[in-house]
């Protein structure tokens, strides 16, 4: 029998191989040889320690929610100012080519799961609920700040930014758009929506 320690490598492993298969064939078309072949294992070795798949995407989901909010968050704070803040979340939800693009196309490439898993469901759930929280923290301060004030509530505005990068984020992994146009639309509504006052 495995030591915990090891059954967690493999698990991490597998993880690791699972993600790199969903973004080279999809998670529709991806099979559990394309997942064994890319972790170096048999397809009985990945049932043994995923004797689900589905859960096996599940944790895949749910690191790549973690991992995306956790560098949206570091991002941010690492801002002096609300406004700065708020370019810099509009910025880091975006998929520019690279991790970022990696990251945005794993989580999109899993909403099959999401849609038919009650369990993968909660977890887009949380990770919607995490993105809305950042932006609702950065429009607060904007509007705490005495510089700007909000024309709808700060929740209502959150979760139509994170709607809105959802939205524009499958147009560019599309192609029918590019990341800087993304930018763009999104920091046009900030600027719609988060005005500065007479006092700024």
């Amino acid at each position: 029998m495995a030591r915990p320690k090891d059954q967690t490598k493999r698990r991490d492993q597998l993880v690791a191989a699972t993600a790199t298969a969903v973004l080279q064939r999809g998670s529709t078309e991806m099979r559990l040889t394309d997942i064994a072949q890319e972790a170096g294992l048999s397809p009985a070795s990945v049932l043994y320690y995923y004797p689900d798949v589905q859960e096996l995407f599940m944790a895949v989901f749910a690191q790549g929610g973690r991992q995306y909010c956790e560098q949206r968050e570091s991002r941010v704070a690492e801002e002096s100012t609300p406004w700065a803040r708020l370019q810099t979340c509009i910025h880091s939800g975006i998929p520019w080519p690279g991790p970022a693009e990696e990251a945005s196309r794993i989580l999109y490439e899993l909403m099959p799961i999401v849609l038919r898993n009650e369990t993968a469901a909660t977890r887009y759930h949380e990770l919607i609920v995490r993105q809305a929280v950042l932006y609702q923290r950065v429009l607060e301060e904007c509007e705490a700040s005495g510089q700007f004030r909000l024309l709808m509530p700060p929740e209502v505005l959150a979760r139509s930014f994170v709607a809105l990068e959802d939205g524009y984020g499958v147009e560019v992994l599309t192609g029918a758009t590019t990341p800087e146009e993304e930018e763009a639309w999104l920091l046009h509504y900030a600027q719609t929506v988060v005005l500065p006052t007479t006092a700024s």
